[in-house]
This record gives C-alpha cells, sequence and structure tokens, in this order.
C-alpha cells in the first residue's frame, strides 16, 4: 500500500464472516447484549482483534436499520388498558426481557381506524425491530397487517381463525376445565359461567373447557353468558344468570375481575358465598386474594406471558426460528369455592 493511502475500515459483515456468524450475532456481541453463547462471543472478539475493527454506531444502525424498540400492540379502544392489572404485569415481563436485550419497549393501541393506520405505519416503515400483538379478535384487520409486516411479528395468544407461526399463549382450556371440574367435585351440579367475548381465542377456549368438563361429568352446559373481562361486565353476567336461573349453585367466571363481579352481584342479591354459589375466577390476579370471599382462581404466568414473548422476539430480531409455547396454568384454592 502507497504511504499515506488510509487503509480501509474492516466492516461488521467481515467481522462476522471470519467469525463464522451471523451479522446480527456479531452486532449483539459488539453491543454486549445477552443471549449469546460463549464460543460465538469469543470468535467475534478474536475477528474484531484480528481485523483492527472499531464500530461506528451510527454507520451500524442506518446499515441494518435497526431501531432498538419492540412494539407491543393491543387492539383495545382505551389507553387506560394498559393500567389494567393483566396487561400492566405483561408489560412488566416484556419490559424485563427486552431490557435484558438492549431493546426499548413501546405500547400501541390499535382499535381505531387511527390506531391502525399507526400500526400499519409502524410495520411498514420499521419503526420498530419488531412487534408483539395480543388481544385481536375475530376478523382483525391487524392480523391481516401482521401477515403483509416485513418485520419479526409475536402473537401474545392465538387469533381467531388463524394459525401464526410464533406465538405465546397459556392452556386456557385446561385451566377452565380444571376451574369446573373443582366445582363439580365439591358437589356443585348446577354450574354456569361466564365466559369473555366469543370473537377472541380466549374467551372461545376458556368456554370449551368449561363444556368439556361438564359433558364429561354427565352435566348439561349452560348457554355461556358473555362479559369483556371487566368487574362491571361480570356483575352484570352474574345478576341476568340469577334472573335466568336462579338454582345455580356454581359459576366460572372466565377472568379474576369478572369473578369479582360476580362476587358482588350475589352479594347484593343475599346469595351467600360459597354457601348458595361458589365461584372460581382465572388470571389469579391481585383482585382475586382481596375480593370477599378471596376468590379460588386459575392461576397463569402473566409475567411469564409477557416475558416469553419478547424472548421470542428478540430470538427472530436474531434470526433463529423459536418454537410456539403454551405456558401451564394451575388451579388456586381460596374461600369462594
Amino acid at each position: 500500500m502507497a504511504a499515506g493511502v488510509p487503509r480501509r475500515q474492516s466492516t461488521l459483515d467481515e467481522v462476522a464472516e471470519l467469525a463464522g456468524v451471523s451479522r446480527s450475532v456479531a452486532s449483539r456481541v459488539l453491543n454486549n447484549a445477552p443471549h449469546v453463547s460463549r464460543a460465538k462471543r469469543e470468535a467475534v472478539e478474536r475477528a474484531v482483534h484480528q481485523l483492527a475493527y472499531v464500530p461506528n454506531p451510527t454507520a451500524r444502525a442506518l446499515a441494518t436499520r435497526q431501531t432498538r424498540a419492540a412494539a407491543l400492540v393491543v387492539s383495545g379502544e382505551d389507553p387506560s388498558i394498559f393500567a389494567d392489572p393483566f396487561f400492566a404485569q405483561v408489560i412488566v415481563g416484556a419490559s424485563a426481557a427486552l431490557e435484558d436485550a438492549d431493546l426499548h419497549l413501546m405500547l400501541c393501541l390499535a382499535a381505531s381506524d387511527r390506531g391502525r393506520k399507526r400500526v400499519e405505519q409502524l410495520l411498514r416503515s420499521k419503526g420498530a425491530d419488531g412487534v408483539m400483538l395480543m388481544a385481536l379478535r375475530e376478523d382483525d384487520p391487524l392480523a391481516r397487517m401482521a401477515e403483509e409486516a416485513e418485520m419479526p411479528v409475536v402473537f401474545g395468544g392465538r387469533p381467531v381463525g388463524l394459525d401464526p407461526r410464533w406465538y405465546v399463549d397459556v392452556d386456557n382450556v385446561g385451566g377452565a376445565r380444571a376451574a369446573t371440574e373443582h366445582l363439580i367435585v365439591t358437589g356443585r351440579t348446577r354450574v354456569a359461567t361466564i365466559c369473555g367475548r366469543l370473537d377472541t381465542e380466549v374467551g372461545r377456549a376458556r368456554y370449551r373447557g368449561y363444556r368439556d368438563a361438564m359433558l364429561a361429568a354427565g352435566l348439561d352446559p349452560y348457554p355461556p353468558e358473555v362479559g369483556d373481562f371487566t368487574e362491571l361486565s361480570g356483575a352484570a353476567a352474574m345478576a341476568a344468570l340469577l334472573a335466568r336461573h336462579p338454582d345455580l349453585d356454581g359459576v366460572f367466571a372466565a377472568s379474576d375481575n369478572m369473578g369479582a363481579g360476580a362476587l358482588r352481584a350475589l352479594r347484593e342479591a343475599g346469595r351467600p358465598v360459597p354457601g348458595h354459589v361458589a365461584v372460581v375466577g382465572f388470571d389469579d390476579l391481585a383482585v382475586a386474594r382481596v375480593a370477599d370471599p378471596p376468590l379460588t382462581t386459575v392461576n397463569q404466568p402473566i409475567k411469564g406471558l409477557g416475558r416469553e414473548m419478547a424472548r421470542m422476539l428478540v430470538a427472530l430480531i436474531d434470526g433463529q426460528d423459536p418454537t410456539p409455547l403454551i405456558l401451564p396454568t394451575r388451579l388456586v384454592v381460596r374461600a369462594s369455592a
């Protein structure tokens, strides 16, 4: 090389090639991000030393178009949904996993036309490195947007009518079955259910679990009384059930919020719990522990749901191909049943 001619700066691609790893893995090593094996980390470090590579953060960001951000998109209408105890725990779990991967968390609502357009723009412009979608309803436009997105997308819960490649869900059918079986084995034979919206997979799955348990016990399932996972809807549904079936002696509510509403409606109707009517919820939120009486419920790992969604998304961003994940549930027995 002639004197005075500066040496060409090595590139990240050359570092990755010499180390025998992907570009994303090399980038993660240089950013000191977790979830990289020791062998790959050492190979990248050797390549950096051999090539005298000096990272240029601005150039690297432009080349990879990485935003170092992930979006959690919820198909809901009310911004306060993110303060709901369920979604709050999802956010805590997802935030912790993304922080470990040096990614920022963006929160988006996408129920209105304006909200969906913002999300569509986010997907098309690659305004994030990946997206987690939750609370999708049947024929939700977000599902189509996810299929067309040129970035990794992880579903929190399976959407109705779709078979996504990457999702994290909980055993909704098994949990609802266990809740209903508990009511039956404790002597309840006239068991009704307050289910979630039936245009969501979680609403349908938990109703299937209730129905399966009733039929297996030789009992007739009641037609579902539908709520929207809020305490107010649970109280209204419980009042409707009492009007139609005054002799019922057990209720499976498909969320703790609806279960708390059911307890309030039973108290107002003068129906002691569990003396006249036993109640079981689903989620194991704080409201279940402070309810009067404390609510028997199905525990699902809500923070774990957020954490595993984020971990799956990070794996996709890193070029891996993770498998779908179903998280377990377990019955927590308290005073209401």
